[in-house]
């Protein structure tokens, strides 16, 4: 482990007021090989999101609603050479921060972009299920979705476009723009909420995603795919 990171952590949130401490604490902090910048990007939350995150020592930008807005907005503000994209209900498990460092440290990652393996805060067995699915689906298609985070220089970045300002699926359309070959899966876990699992069902919902994502390749506007989704 060598080098020293400076990294912007940007966390889109919608009346999100009981999460955000919470997300930010859990990525706040220096150390001898890690710094980062923390920056709650608002998409209009009518409750005290953006009063506590600012309280907790994030910075806040606020944009248009919708989480590619969103994500662009908080790409676009940030000032470290490096940009961690976390959802605002995914924690990062141990050993994150040394996950982040090694794969900073080597050059060549500078034109690469890397995600965490996904967990659920569930110990249901169908939450294990849908977990094989997301490595299935990163390892062999190449398409990790947001809550796995996604870690990206900034110069990267920037070069190929960022994140568009799409309704629905942006996570997906950036890394498709990033490739297959140029995503590395970390050896570290990113641990989101299962809440959406547990309403909508373990089974209804990745079939319902998987269709959407069906549709949005099959060139469905993202707008009549977001309508269908919601």
């Amino acid at each position: 482990m060598s080098g020293y990171a400076r990294i912007s952590v940007v966390i889109p949130a919608l009346n999100a007021e009981d999460l955000v401490e919470d997300a930010i604490d859990a990525v706040s902090g220096d150390d001898e090989f890690l710094s980062c910048e923390i920056i709650l990007s608002d998409g209009g939350s009518t409750d005290r999101s953006r009063e506590r995150a600012a309280a907790r020592g994030a910075r806040v930008v606020t944009g248009p609603r919708g989480r590619g807005n969103q994500l662009r907005a908080g790409g676009g503000a940030a000032c470290c050479p490096w940009l961690l994209f976390l959802h605002v209900d995914t924690r990062l498990g141990p050993g994150w921060r040394a996950a982040v460092r090694d794969f900073t440290a080597r050059p060549e990652n500078a034109g690469r972009a890397a995600v965490f393996r996904l967990r659920f805060d569930d110990g249901a067995r169908q939450a294990r299920r849908v977990e094989r699915l997301a490595a299935w689906r990163t390892r062999v298609l190449g398409l990790p979705y947001g809550d796995q985070a996604l870690l990206v220089s900034r110069r990267f970045y920037d070069r190929i476009g960022g994140f568009r300002p799409l309704p629905l699926f942006e996570d997906v359309e950036l890394v498709r723009r990033i490739g297959k070959k140029r995503i590395e899966v970390l050896d570290a876990i990113a641990i989101t909420s299962a809440d959406r699992y547990r309403r909508d069902g373990w089974w209804l919902r990745p079939v319902r995603n998987l269709f959407c994502l069906a549709l949005y390749f099959a060139g469905v506007p993202p707008r009549l795919v977001e309508r269908i989704y919601r």
